[in-house]
């Protein structure tokens, strides 16, 4: 498939509410569940679950336009090169200049990829506003 240059408002909109839609589902099930421990081990594996989702809504975007300046379609990028190839661990990628102090989740190279609602929350906002920004 060629790369995707521009996503219409539309497409964005429908991912967006798809996201909601998970988001609002699991805070259903951790609402009605007793079981503290058993959410405390299902939320980083859902969300990081949710990262790959994210992802592949938008897959075929453009590299030249994403940029490399650590913005948040680039630490997608790396958290799903880090979930999916590097065993849950944080890579780095020379050609992004990421930094932690500047990205949405705050992580080094090396750190386990641990996301909870909140960070995963946050990720998806910019991820999707930067979509919005850099594929009008």
């Amino acid at each position: 498939m060629l790369s995707v240059s521009s996503y219409p408002q539309d497409h964005v909109d429908r991912c967006r509410a798809r996201i909601d839609g998970q988001l609002a589902a699991y805070r259903d099930l951790v609402a009605a569940c007793a079981d503290d421990a058993a959410v405390a081990v299902f939320a980083p594996q859902f969300f990081a679950h949710m990262v790959l989702a994210l992802d592949q809504m938008f897959l075929h975007r453009a590299r030249g336009q994403e940029g490399k300046d650590g913005n948040a379609l680039n630490e997608v990028r790396l958290l799903c090169r880090s979930l999916v190839d590097g065993d849950g661990t944080f890579a780095a990628d020379k050609a992004i200049r990421m930094k932690p102090a500047t990205s949405v989740l705050g992580l080094e190279p090396g750190d386990v990829v641990t996301i909870d609602e909140a960070g995963f929350t946050a990720l998806a906002a910019a991820f999707l506003a930067a979509i919005e920004q850099r594929y009008p």
